[in-house]
């Protein structure tokens, strides 16, 4: 066999293996990506819930200033309109903790089936 032979084959191997760890480093960047994505989705989430906290505090703490029966057609669609804010941030909230829990699943993944991301990713 020829001297330059085995040298290309060697430097097949290591670009080929620069190209492996380059792939998956590129899967985990994708990955963690979502996983911000995923994030913000939970901090609007939080938001979205915090809202109408917010106004059912204002409306109590000026309770005292007005008549339940002369605003009470005011206050059901603001009370309708929160239940909904309630229910769309509890929704965002749970489906982006959900989706975070998988992004990290598939980093763990990842991370056990090459060992060099554990150096990168601790």
């Amino acid at each position: 066999m020829p001297e330059g032979t085995l040298e290309q084959t060697e430097n097949r191997d290591t670009e080929l293996n620069d190209k492996i760890h380059a792939s998956v480093i590129n899967e985990v960047q994708l990955i963690l990506a979502e996983k911000r994505t995923s994030l913000a989705f939970m901090r609007t989430g939080i938001t979205v819930f915090a809202l109408p906290l917010t106004v059912l505090s204002a409306l109590i703490a000026t309770s005292s200033f007005w008549d339940i029966a002369k605003v009470l057609h005011l206050l059901i669609p603001v009370l309708v309109i929160c239940a909904g804010l309630i229910v769309l941030g509890s929704y965002l909230v749970t489906r982006a903790v959900l989706r975070v829990r998988h992004f990290s699943h598939l980093i763990l993944i990842l991370k056990k089936k090459h060992s060099h991301l554990c150096d990168i990713l601790d």
